[in-house]
């Protein structure tokens, strides 16, 4: 098959030299200064789509929607999205509709992905159910520190001083913006089960961020995301009708402002930020990937201030300060990183 314009067919275990939709100008390898920044950029805008879904999920819930029934709208619209941008580029020749070469070990590496996504919002759900929301975040939210331990281990990326004070300033960030949101009132009787539920929803992540580095490279990102969404929402429909939850899922056909809600949570917290975030984790790795995605919980908190009215404390501003300095700090440390251990450039 002759190649398309723009992209070249994976050979067998190579990465899948394809342009990127985000930054038409650049063909992998990309300058490492260029790849920091452009990866940079992609994970922080994936963190703010992400930190929309507090607000969104909000809105929904008042307006009678079910949690589950408002997870897989949202997996479903943003599978259909990405299945969109495929079929898209695919007619613009800019993208292969099918993917040639690809190992199936790179093929199971992604069905891992998916299923850990799968299992991460399943978990997530279920702490909320049983412990205090800022409680469940606290330990969702450790996936950084379980990201970086496991790059040291697993791949020896080296973590250097730079790196290791950025993660602190991040934690450090987070723990002051989500624990802000704790109120005494609403308890917080020490339920085992639903803190370990929050450690799986971080192990969940952690893994979703060190596969992604390279265990699918040939796979061109928006297919990656269409098959983690796609496998999501396929998942999440066996689960709510095997539940006999179907009727959940008919309110947003009834309700203009519910569909908009869903609408969005598809498109922007599920569809774009999957991608985005798939694309940093190619560009600049796991470590860094993990550590600016705690750029999350500061736009979720300061959405809800200026949409739900929620107050916004002055720890919380200084919490989100902090990561923000982590992330300035990020740029300013240069990757040494072996031949073995440089995240996949090309996405």
């Amino acid at each position: 098959m002759q190649a398309e314009p723009g992209n070249v067919p994976a050979a067998p275990g190579r990465p899948f030299a394809a342009r990127s939709i985000l930054w038409p100008g650049y063909d992998a390898p990309m300058h490492d200064d260029r790849r920091r920044l452009a990866g940079t950029l992609a994970v922080l805008a994936a963190a703010a789509c992400f930190g929309t879904l507090g607000t969104v999920s909000r809105l929904s819930y008042d307006a009678g929607l079910e949690p589950i029934a408002f997870i897989t709208w949202r997996a479903v619209i943003g599978s259909l999205v990405m299945l969109a941008i495929v079929l898209l580029r695919h007619l613009r020749r800019r993208g292969l509709l099918f993917v040639p070469g690809v190992p199936h070990r790179q093929w199971a590496a992604l069905l891992v992905a998916t299923g850990a996504g799968f299992i991460l919002n399943l978990a997530l759900f279920f702490a909320f159910d049983r412990i205090p929301v800022a409680l469940a975040l606290l330990g969702f939210y450790t996936f950084p520190a379980m990201v970086a331990i496991a790059g040291v281990v697993l791949h020896g990326d080296p973590l250097g001083g730079r790196r290791l004070a950025a993660l602190g300033l991040a934690m450090g960030g987070m723990v002051l913006v989500v624990s802000g949101q704790f109120d005494p009132a609403a308890g917080g009787a020490f339920d085992v089960f639903g803190r370990l539920l929050a450690l799986v929803a971080a192990a969940c992540q952690t893994t979703f961020v060190l596969i992604g580095r390279r265990g699918y490279r040939s796979v061109p990102t928006e297919h990656a995301s269409m098959v983690v969404l796609g496998g999501g929402a396929i998942a999440y429909l066996a689960l709510v009708v095997g539940t006999g939850s179907a009727a959940a899922l008919t309110l947003p056909l009834g309700s203009a402002n519910v569909l908009a809600l869903v609408v969005f949570a598809g498109v922007v917290a599920a569809g774009i930020a999957s991608f985005l975030f798939i694309t940093g984790i190619r560009l600049v790795g796991p470590v860094r990937t993990g550590i600016l995605s705690l750029f999350e919980p500061v736009v979720g908190v300061a959405l809800a201030a200026v949409v739900l009215g929620e107050t916004l404390r002055p720890v919380q501003i200084a919490g989100g300060v902090l990561v923000l300095a982590a992330v300035a700090l990020l740029q300013l440390t240069p990757d040494r990183l072996t031949p073995e251990a440089r995240p996949a450039t090309v996405i």
